[in-house]
């Protein structure tokens, strides 16, 4: 048997950028096989198919899929297991948000918020699960969000979301509790990623003030250490997550948020 059959196979949606990709270069480096998936141009998907290259153990390749749709979903799902015969870790991270009070947001939006933020983790969830069983063996890490354990103005389709990521984190947890599967959320306060910068750049448009004065507004507000939490962090608690350490850690949502939720 070769190294690379003997190495487990981790899928995590939503790693072209942000979270997503370093949890993909952090599993690379630690003798995971992974496969990215996002969207983006070819430049941006080659880009972030170089980085984790660059510290894999095993060569890393790109799956696409529409997230919104739950056949592609599930097809992204079986093309990883057919691909390299199994799937023994699924980091559900794909994610978009909306930013508009409840009387004005779009249906389209909420819908899209949706679809891609919790009902993708449900079918990602479930297409891997009878592999995941037969083998007994598997970890899955939702990174929810601590949107999914409190709320914020304007970010309706984003907290309903993300609190029902943590909602399944936790029947996944308990249906799998002894089939050798875990089931865990991350949820992380303020993060610096695309994501989070489109939100800088909206409140800098809605305040006309500076970078600097929007962001120590953002963290001020919420986080009591002001810092934000990063990317590599959020990493590393997945690197925890999957480690023999936490064996019998499941249906748990771990905040990494600064103090926000211990206000």
């Amino acid at each position: 048997m070769t190294e690379q059959a003997n190495a487990r196979v981790a899928l995590v949606t939503g790693s072209t950028s942000g979270i997503g990709l370093e949890i993909s270069k952090s599993l690379a480096e630690n003798g995971w096989i992974v496969a990215l998936h996002g969207k983006g141009n070819p430049i941006q998907v080659q880009a972030a198919l170089d980085a984790t290259n660059a510290r894999a153990k095993f060569p890393v390749r790109h799956f696409d899929a529409d997230m919104r749709d739950p056949q592609e979903t599930r097809r992204l799902v079986r093309g990883i297991q057919e691909t390299y015969g199994s799937l023994d870790l699924l980091v559900n991270n794909a994610g978009i948000q909306h930013i508009d009070r409840i009387e004005s947001f779009s249906p389209e939006s909420w819908d899209d918020v949706l679809a891609i933020n919790l009902s993708a983790v449900f079918h990602a969830t479930r297409a891997a699960l009878p592999a995941m069983q037969a083998k007994g063996y598997g970890r899955i890490v939702n990174i929810a969000s601590v949107h999914g354990l409190v709320a914020s103005q304007e970010k309706a389709a984003y907290v309903a979301a993300k609190h029902g990521v943590v909602g399944l984190t936790k029947a996944t947890a308990l249906e799998n509790a002894k089939a050798g599967i875990t089931c865990n959320a991350i949820c992380p306060g303020w993060v610096l990623t695309p994501l989070v910068e489109a939100q800088i750049a909206l409140r800098m448009e809605r305040s006309n003030s500076g970078r600097d004065e929007v962001v120590s507004s953002m963290l001020s507000e919420k986080e009591p250490t002001c810092r934000f939490t990063t990317t590599d962090q959020v990493a590393g608690a997945v690197r925890f997550l999957v480690s023999s350490a936490a064996d019998n850690i499941t249906g748990v949502s771990l905040a990494m948020d600064g103090g926000w939720t211990a206000q």
